[in-house]
């Protein structure tokens, strides 16, 4: 069951984060991210996890050429953009990323349930 706390996020990403659309799906144990971010390489991206939480950084700063341009226009010189998702409890040593056609996709476990036990009084 998806963590009710990423409904709520959601209310609030719409309003914040253009560029980064993403779909949040749950199948067989494990969340996937996928989130697409063209225009940028892989190096470009970073990922963090904390507490339940993926974040996702992207930054791109253009390389100045040797050539000299009259810029009417000049709006892709630099790029940030950064997005975060709570997925409750994972098992954050076993994300798995990848990035391919501008795509990202992240797998995250579910942390695995420990059973309850019982104690015994002595």
């Amino acid at each position: 069951m998806l963590p009710s706390r990423m409904f709520y996020d959601s209310l609030f990403d719409d309003f914040e984060m253009k560029g980064m659309e993403a779909d949040v799906y749950l199948k067989d144990g494990k969340y996937h991210v996928e989130i697409d971010i063209p225009g940028y390489n892989k190096e470009d991206i970073k990922i963090e996890s904390h507490k339940g939480t993926i974040t996702i950084k992207a930054e791109h700063e253009e390389k100045e050429d040797n050539e000299e341009k009259k810029y009417i226009r000049h709006e892709r010189k630099y790029k940030k953009l950064e997005r975060s998702f709570y997925l409750g409890d994972i098992d954050e040593d076993q994300i798995h990323a990848e990035f391919k056609n501008g795509t990202l996709h992240l797998t995250v476990p579910e942390k695995a349930e420990v059973a309850k036990r019982q104690i015994t009084i002595d």
